[in-house]
């Protein structure tokens, strides 16, 4: 058999994620509807979703209507870093956007339904059906087996493997952001304990100092 599964992590994290693999069904399917607003004053319409760098995604959109039919669809994609992936303008049936993430963050695809012409806010609008695939869902799986020649078996199996190793990558990423949210939360605790006891001394300070000043007032007024 050509397809081998590299056992890299403990029994049990495997076991997990292979049932994941088989149990858990992501739906990627989304429908809306996007009113049409005029020029200047319309408000985007988005879907956030997280994905990890390197990850192969594909964005496939399908709407009805026409072109030059007092409305035009446009649809953005970015990253919440700043990266830029896509700007398809005019949608019109069926639309394909396909591209590999730069950072581990959370990306948003927007659509604004731009009102051509004066006609009556709201009487117009797009139906959009959007449908995100993400690492191993967004692959041609028929087209890796009639290239490299695999049996439904064998296929299936790549698929698997593809989708355990991204869910073992996905728990590595967890793990070292708990990793450091807890180094922040113990050097917070650290700060906050060092402030403590240093506004502690300065006070034990500051009450030594003024019982000894008054105490050499008393004695400079005879007092005591």
């Amino acid at each position: 058999m050509r397809v081998r599964i590299s056992l890299r992590v403990p029994v049990s994290i495997l076991f997990v994620a292979v049932l994941a693999a088989y149990v858990v069904t992501p739906v990627h399917g989304l429908k809306m509807i996007v009113n049409a607003q005029p020029a200047g004053s319309v408000i985007p319409r988005c879907i956030r979703n997280f994905v990890q760098k390197d990850a192969l995604v594909v964005v496939n959109v399908k709407t009805n209507g026409k072109k030059g039919d007092g409305q035009v669809l446009n649809m953005s994609i970015m990253d919440s870093v700043g990266n830029e992936y896509g700007r398809p303008k005019d949608l019109v049936g069926e639309s394909r956007t396909a591209f590999t993430a730069h950072a581990n963050a959370a990306f948003d695809v927007c659509f604004e339904n731009v009102q051509q012409g004066s006609r009556a806010y709201g009487t117009l609008y797009r139906e959009v059906d959007l449908d995100i695939d993400i690492g191993a869902d967004a692959r041609d799986w028929n087209s890796v087996g009639q290239t490299e020649k695999l049996k439904p078996m064998e296929l299936e199996l790549r698929r698997i493997e593809e989708s355990v190793d991204e869910i073992v990558t996905q728990m590595d990423y967890l793990r070292q952001r708990e990793q450091k949210m807890r180094d922040t939360n113990e050097s917070t605790n650290d700060r906050v304990k060092f402030f403590a006891l240093g506004t502690l001394v300065c006070l034990m300070g500051l009450g030594l100092w003024q019982v000894a000043y008054l105490r050499q007032y008393f004695k400079s007024k005879h007092l005591i």
